[in-house]
């Protein structure tokens, strides 16, 4: 039986990771791990270097908490952090990451299950592995789905070999949310400073350009992208007139796009309004990429520049059916761990 939702706004795009990461040094490959630098501050290291400074907002339910209580926000949607999804690295590091990972998310939201919901990670790079842990992120421990990368090694995710992945998560339910990895971007725009502005809405929107001109997905599948589908929204039309030019079959990609949600994580009303205009205004649902410098502040704020129709569709009605895909019934084990 699912949990009740109380009223408030709902953000399906907010980060969390557990308090420690598994020890994978016996793994070849780069791994995160946190390095614990007093009792609500930590560092995210990736290979022994300092990646990025984090706090207690990451792990702690109850901080998190009174953060949604001051903005107004009913439920987030955790998921890892990109960096830690872990693509391009050896499978079997990868494998253990990610389930460690789920049991570590699943035990924060365990804490107030009317509050928070999950999405997991797998080990993409691995179809077969990154099935088996998404049923068990969907069946056992009542996750709505997985967050992934925009591309897994040097494969895009159109590629077929992913297909299997991308049917099990429509026939489960889930719902898959893709999201930039920062190591992923092209060196040139970091060179520039733009790896932010530009990289991030780039890289999603050349992984759903692959997705929407190559073979169809499952009419099941529900795929979110981050940031308001990145550049994608802006380029649909270009595509469409480049698949015309190439003698390709409808349906267009703007048409097929209209399969895919995205979230509201634009900072501009007109941005967000020509989102909702290529995706169509019941799949844009509001994130905030929450507790990061990225995120906005507070939860929202861009409805403000739309109607009140649209601010109430955005900010919770169209992400009442992702949140009803799967009951949520996390447990522990008196410990903290998800069981």
């Amino acid at each position: 039986m699912d949990q009740p939702f109380p009223e408030g706004l709902v953000d399906v795009h907010t980060h969390a990771i557990g308090e420690r990461l598994p020890d994978l040094a016996e793994h070849p490959g780069r791994w995160p791990s946190i390095d614990r630098v007093a009792s609500g501050t930590a560092r995210i290291l990736l290979d022994g270097v300092v990646y990025r400074e984090i706090d207690d907002r990451c792990w702690s339910a109850e901080r998190r908490l009174r953060d949604m209580d001051a903005d107004g926000v009913a439920v987030q949607v955790l998921s890892p952090i990109p960096v830690t999804l872990c693509h391009d690295q050896p499978v079997e590091g990868a494998a253990v990451l990610a389930a460690a990972q789920n049991d570590a998310l699943a035990a924060i939201a365990a804490q107030a299950p009317d509050r928070f919901r999950v999405l997991g990670a797998v080990p993409l790079q691995n179809p077969d592995l990154a099935v088996a842990e998404l049923l068990r992120c969907v069946d056992e421990l009542g996750f709505l789905g997985v967050e992934i990368g925009t591309r897994v090694g040097d494969l895009e995710l159109s590629d077929p070999v992913f297909a299997p992945f991308f049917d099990a998560a429509a026939r489960c339910g889930a719902l898959v949310f893709v999201h930039p990895v920062d190591l992923t971007l092209d060196p040139r725009l970091g060179a520039i400073g733009v790896a932010f502005g530009l990289g991030m809405p780039v890289e999603t929107a050349t992984a759903a350009a692959a997705l929407l001109t190559g073979r169809p997905q499952h009419p099941d599948l529900r795929m979110c992208l981050a940031h308001g589908g990145g550049a994608l929204a802006q380029i649909l039309p270009r595509l469409d007139h480049g698949a015309w030019l190439a003698g390709r079959d409808e349906p267009r990609p703007s048409e097929r796009a209209r399969r895919l949600w995205c979230d509201s994580l634009t900072y501009d009303a007109a941005s967000l309004r020509l989102s909702l205009h290529r995706f169509g205004a019941e799949h844009v649902v509001l994130g905030t990429d929450y507790p990061f410098a990225a995120m906005e502040s507070p939860a929202g704020a861009v409805l403000s520049g739309v109607d009140a129709a649209l601010r109430d569709a955005v900010g919770r009605d169209n992400a009442m059916p992702l949140l009803r895909g799967r009951p949520h019934h996390l447990v522990t084990d008196g410990r903290g761990a998800a069981r």
